[in-house]
């Protein structure tokens, strides 16, 4: 049977993948957009929610049997966006899909995203997913989330390794990631799990 689901953060490079990916296995998929994202490379087929991450309003999540947050600040951004997306963002969403009696909700995070007290380079984005990951994990929601390693643009592999096994120091193709989330969405094989991937 169909789902419909909502996916924030569908224009970006594992969004698209995974917005067709749905599309072709039959579901319904709209992406919730800002007023100025360019929205010329979403497949046809997809239907268009505006919302901005940063200033969510209530009933976003209507209709939604699924919401999917794949969205991100970006690299380019600063902490203060990082905040607002990546945490509050998403935290936001969860409340909203929590409101709108949503069946699943799956989150993109990110390896490392485990730790309360994160350090180096990216210790600040860390810290923000982590925060969101709990939020999600107490919200009461059936949840799936997905912690992905260093991404790639390279094309589907024959595997992927999930869990305890997966090296932080490989890659993921954001094809490969973009196929478990579409698991994830569209099954319970996931539910109820926190799971670091890596393309095998």
């Amino acid at each position: 049977m169909p789902l419909n689901i909502l996916i924030a953060g569908a224009t970006g490079k594992t969004g698209l993948i995974l917005t067709q990916d749905l599309l072709d296995q039959g579901h319904n998929v709209t992406a919730l957009v800002r007023e100025s994202s360019d929205t010329s490379s979403l497949p046809q087929g997809a239907s268009l929610r505006h919302g901005d991450l940063t200033d969510l309003h209530p009933g976003v999540c209507d209709g939604a049997d699924v919401v999917v947050f794949a969205a991100g600040s970006g690299g380019a951004t600063g902490p203060d966006m990082t905040d607002k997306v990546d945490r509050d963002g998403a935290m936001r969403l969860i409340d909203l899909a929590k409101a709108a009696n949503v069946d699943r909700f799956v989150m993109l995070s990110s390896i490392g995203a485990d730790q309360s007290d994160p350090s180096g380079d990216l210790a600040h984005y860390l810290k923000a997913k982590h925060d969101a990951d709990e939020h999600l994990k107490a919200s009461g929601l059936t949840y799936a989330i997905l912690r992905p390693v260093a991404l790639t643009d390279d094309g589907r592999s024959d595997d992927v390794i999930l869990g305890d096994d997966v090296d932080p120091r490989a890659q993921a193709s954001r094809a490969d990631v973009a196929a478990v989330l579409a698991q994830a969405a569209t099954t319970a094989t996931h539910d109820g799990q926190t799971l670091n991937m890596q393309s095998a």
